[in-house]
C-alpha cells in the first residue's frame, strides 16, 4: 500500500489514530484531520493531537500530514480538498470518523427520559457527525473516484437495527449507515466502495478515562479497527462488499488478523 492516498477525519485520538497508524504501517501517505493540535488546545483536554498522529504515521514507515479542519465548516473541508489535489492529485481511501456529541461526556444522559435530553446534543452528533461525513464525501468524492481501487469508510455503529439505548444517538449512527449505504448507490458506477464499519467497545481515550480494569478488558484497541481497514482494501472482492455494514470483529475472522495484544475479537454485540 506504499503508493496509497488516504484520509482520515478526526485522527487526533481514539479510533481515528488508532486507523491513521495502520495505514501508515501499510505504507500509506495518510491526510489526518482535527481541530486538536500541538500548542493550541485539544478537545476536552484529552491527550493527543493531528500534529502526533502525523508523527506516529511517519515513525511507522507511511508519509503522515497534518490539517486543521473544522469538519462542520464547508470552507474547512473545500480547502482540504485542494489541498489534497495539489499535493497527489487523487484519493484512495477515505476514512469518515469524525465524530460530535461526545464533548463533556456524561453518560448518565443516556439514560434521561426524551423530555430531559438537551437537543445541543442532537445538533452537535447530526452537525458533527452525519453531515460532516455528508460534507467531505461531497467534497472529496471527486478525488476518491480517480482512483484505481476508491473505498470510501463510515465509522458508525449498531446491531442489526437494535435500539442502541438513547434516541439521538440511535437516529445520528443509524443515519450515518445509511449514509454508506447511499453513497455506495450513487458512486457504485465509479467503482467506489462504500461501507460502515462499526468498532466493538474500544479502549479510547475518552473511554479508558471512565472505565474500570475489568471493563477494560473487554475493550479492544483503536488500531484493531485499523487493521480491519488495511484487510479490507487488501481484498481484491472488496466490491462485493459494497453498501454493507461489518463489525469490524468479523472482518478479523474473515481476513484473519488479531488486535495489538494478540487476541482473536469477537464481533460486538448489543
Amino acid at each position: 500500500m506504499k503508493d496509497i492516498v488516504a484520509l482520515v477525519t478526526g485522527g487526533s485520538r481514539g479510533v481515528g489514530k488508532g486507523i491513521a497508524h495502520e495505514l501508515g504501517l501499510a505504507g500509506a501517505t495518510v491526510f489526518v484531520t482535527g481541530r486538536s493540535r500541538r500548542n493550541s488546545g485539544t478537545t476536552d483536554n484529552l491527550p493527543g493531537t493531528i500534529n502526533e498522529t502525523a508523527e506516529i504515521i511517519e515513525q511507522a514507515g507511511g508519509k503522515g500530514i497534518a490539517v486543521y479542519c473544522d469538519h462542520t465548516n464547508d470552507q474547512d473541508i473545500a480547502q482540504l480538498a485542494e489541498k489534497i489535489q495539489k499535493e497527489t492529485g487523487r484519493l484512495d481511501i477515505l476514512v469518515n470518523n469524525v465524530w460530535g456529541g461526545y464533548e463533556e461526556y456524561d453518560g448518565s444522559l443516556f439514560e434521561l427520559p426524551i423530555w430531559d435530553q438537551s437537543i445541543t446534543r442532537w445538533d452537535k452528533m447530526m452537525n458533527s457527525g452525519v453531515r460532516a461525513h455528508y460534507t467531505t464525501v461531497k467534497f472529496l468524492s471527486p478525488l476518491l473516484i480517480r482512483s484505481k481501487k476508491p473505498l470510501n469508510v463510515h465509522i458508525s455503529f449498531g446491531d442489526e437495527n437494535k435500539f442502541l439505548g438513547d434516541v439521538q444517538y440511535d437516529v445520528a449512527k443509524y443515519t450515518t449507515t445509511r449514509l454508506a449505504f447511499a453513497v455506495s448507490e450513487k458512486l457504485k458506477e465509479y467503482s467506489v466502495t462504500s461501507v460502515a464499519i462499526y468498532p466493538g467497545f474500544t479502549a479510547t481515550e475518552r473511554v479508558t478515562s471512565g472505565i474500570s480494569e475489568d471493563q477494560l478488558k473487554l475493550t479492544h484497541s483503536p488500531r484493531f479497527v485499523g487493521r480491519g481497514i488495511v484487510n479490507l482494501y487488501k481484498d481484491p472482492n472488496m466490491f462485493t462488499k459494497n453498501g454493507s455494514a461489518l463489525k469490524v470483529g468479523d472482518l478479523g475472522k474473515e481476513y484473519g488478523f488479531r488486535d495489538i495484544d494478540g487476541r482473536q475479537i469477537e464481533p460486538f454485540n448489543i
